[in-house]
């Protein structure tokens, strides 16, 4: 397997107009965002599982691993998950060259119920996500589709939770989308950071 990984050393120009990190932290992480827009460039199979190994290295629960993964990268598997895809993702996702369903089983081996299973695959799609911008790939999760459909059409047993539809691909043009999300291809911003942790208790007023 010849992977060929990025360095990531400093912030792209866009991203340095949009975002700022108030503590140290790797560029990589800021580096990171959802585009929607996509060029038909292909995505090499050695890539595509690279993506998905880091996001099967993710912790879990007791080992669990509950994370399930469906892939779609042939036209044919592309067009079944165009059909469960609601109409304003599809307008732009369907350019993606591949597509993954992120489900999770919600039992443990033993038969109880795993509590941790949706917060150990969000674990895991954030490994995804940061090990494809590694390679110079695009992600973009959405939740924006009909998961009974899905279900039905890619026979997912019942006891999977459906999670996220995510776009893996290389960057296009966004005047290839349309106008009204053109304006919204950039990097997003952050809330300040006071704004989300708290020391001590949720009462506490002394910030970080």
């Amino acid at each position: 397997m010849n992977l060929t990984v990025k360095p990531v050393e400093q912030l792209t120009s866009e991203v340095k107009e949009y975002r700022k990190a108030e503590h140290s932290v790797s560029p990589l992480f800021l580096n990171r965002w959802s585009p929607r827009a996509y060029s038909n460039k292909k995505i090499s199979d050695d890539d595509l599982y690279s993506v998905i190994e880091a996001a099967h290295w993710a912790p879990s629960s007791f080992n669990d691993q509950p994370w399930r993964f469906i892939v779609a990268k042939t036209e044919e598997q592309l067009k079944t998950f165009h059909e469960f895809l609601y109409p304003f993702n599809r307008a732009w996702a369907e350019k993606a060259p591949v597509l993954v369903l992120v489900a999770s089983t919600k039992l443990r081996e033993n038969g109880d119920i795993n509590g941790a299973h949706v917060f150990d695959t969000g674990t895991a799609w954030g490994h995804l996500a940061i090990q494809a911008t590694l390679l110079g790939l695009s992600t973009h999760a959405m939740g924006g589709f009909d998961k009974e459909k899905a279900r039905s059409l890619l026979n997912v047993p019942d006891d999977f939770d459906l999670h996220a539809v995510i776009t893996i691909g290389y960057r296009g043009e966004k005047e290839t989308l349309d106008e009204n999300l053109q304006v919204r291809e950039n990097p997003s911003s952050r809330r300040p950071l006071k704004e989300v942790v708290f020391e001590g208790s949720v009462n506490s007023s002394a910030g970080i």
